[in-house]
């Protein structure tokens, strides 16, 4: 739905856009990005647990599963991979049910607010913390 939802809060870039932009910057650092996306919990585990033994670290916006999704928090705790949550919006200046994340303290940082642009700053963020 990026691109569609809520421009105010989202923006108006696409999925597709903001892939390219980590995508270009990858390149520049000379790293390797792989993409996944699923409105599934289930995917999303399946997924960084078949993922984690060949990745260096995470990038994830884990959507509304920020606030509940204790699930999701075991799987990335498991993995090990360090990693930085973002959030297209500005979580913690919108309602209260969405200031609260469940990953927050276990991620090394979190880029909220800056919509597409954020990935790529958490990209950064992965790379730094990876290459210390």
């Amino acid at each position: 739905m990026l691109g569609r939802r809520d421009p105010e809060h989202y923006g108006s870039e696409t999925l597709d856009q903001v892939c390219e932009a980590v995508r270009a910057r990858a390149r520049e650092l000379g790293v390797e990005v792989g993409f996944f996306q699923s409105n599934h919990e289930g995917a999303i585990i399946d997924f960084l647990q078949e993922a984690a033994d060949g990745a260096d670290g995470l990038v994830i916006n884990p959507g509304a599963l920020t606030h509940y999704g204790l699930s999701l928090r075991d799987a990335v705790a498991d993995s090990g991979l360090p990693f930085v949550e973002v959030h297209l919006s500005d979580i913690h200046g919108r309602e209260e049910f969405r200031r609260r994340s469940v990953l927050e303290d276990l991620a090394i940082s979190q880029v909220a607010g800056h919509r597409g642009r954020g990935y790529v700053m958490a990209l950064e963020a992965v790379v730094g913390r990876v290459r210390g």
